[in-house]
C-alpha cells in the first residue's frame, strides 16, 4: 500500500508541478533555490531531479532543512548530509555538505540526527573510484532549528 501511495504521489508531483506558483530552477535567472518554501512532497521532487539532472543546479545556491546524518567511512573520513524525507517519510533524499572554512574537526559540525538548515553553493566532485557525487559546499551556513 505504501508503494501504490508513494507511486500515486511521485505521478501527482510530475503531472502538477509545472502548475505550481512556487517552481525554483524554471527560471534561468534564479541562482538561489529556496527549498525550505516547498511542500514535503515537492522538495523530495526537487532534490530528486537535482541528483538526476545536476547541470541545471551547478553554481547554484541551495537552500534547504532536514535532519543531519553523520557517516564515518574508516580510511576515508566522516561524511555529513541533511536528509529530507517526503510527505509518507518512506522515502528519503540526501544531500552531502561541507563546511569550509574553520569548520574542519567533526566536533564543529551539527550533532547527528539535530534539525538543520544548510545554504551552500551546489557543486560536484570525484573520488578514487570514478564516480561524480554531488555536494552543498562553499560558504556553507548551518542554522540550528
Amino acid at each position: 500500500m505504501k508503494k501504490y501511495i508513494a507511486l500515486l504521489l511521485i505521478l501527482y508531483t510530475v503531472l502538477f508541478a509545472g502548475c505550481s506558483s512556487k517552481t525554483s530552477v524554471d527560471e534561468s535567472d534564479m541562482d538561489v533555490v529556496d527549498l525550505t518554501s516547498l511542500s514535503s512532497t515537492m522538495v523530495y521532487a526537487e532534490v530528486n531531479n537535482m541528483m538526476t539532472n545536476p547541470e541545471k543546479y551547478i553554481g547554484k545556491t541551495i537552500k534547504m532543512s532536514g535532519t543531519c546524518y553523520n557517516e564515518f567511512i574508516f580510511g576515508i573520513g566522516t561524511y555529513h548530509y541533511v536528509i529530507i524525507e517526503d510527505a509518507t517519510a518512506c522515502c528519503a533524499q540526501g544531500m552531502e555538505f561541507i563546511w569550509n572554512g574553520e569548520h574542519i574537526n567533526t566536533v564543529d559540525y551539527p550533532k547527528e540526527q539535530a534539525k538543520i538548515e544548510v545554504t551552500g553553493i551546489f557543486d560536484s566532485y570525484e573520488k578514487f573510484d570514478g564516480i561524480r557525487y554531488y555536494i552543498l559546499a562553499d560558504d556553507i551556513s548551518i542554522l540550528n532549528e
